[in-house]
């Protein structure tokens, strides 16, 4: 069994900012491309960032110079966070998680948090 966990979401000012971490846990034999994708109100689901296995970021152009993803390996779990500068009240949204993990089985897979909400008040 794999788990994604977000945290880090909230309430904050336009101009602020905020830190969501993702934590990956489970039967993992090895964690291939994450990412961070979002979510508001009435629109469809959208990358906003993403990390290959090989180190190669890209991002959504409406977040580029104000959000950085980067990955942290523990003994356990893989850490996956998301920085966020100069916040907008357009990237209000319910953020998610997303990662292709080769589990124990050596079977690849893709999977999802359960999202965290992010609010920017203007």
């Amino acid at each position: 069994q794999v788990q994604l966990v977000e945290s880090g979401g909230g309430l904050v000012q336009a101009g602020g900012s905020l830190r969501l971490s993702c934590a990956a846990s489970g039967s993992i034999f090895k964690i291939n491309d994450m990412g961070w994708y979002r979510q508001a109100p009435g629109k469809q689901r959208e990358l906003v960032a993403r990390l290959t296995s090989r180190g190669t970021t890209n991002y959504a152009d409406s977040v580029k110079g104000r959000f950085t993803i980067s990955r942290d390996n523990a003994k356990n779990t893989v850490y996956l966070q998301l920085q966020m500068n100069s916040l907008k009240s357009e990237d209000t949204a319910v953020y998610y998680c997303n990662a292709d993990i080769t589990g124990s089985d050596y079977v690849s897979r893709n999977y999802w948090g359960q999202g965290t909400q992010v609010t920017v008040s203007s």
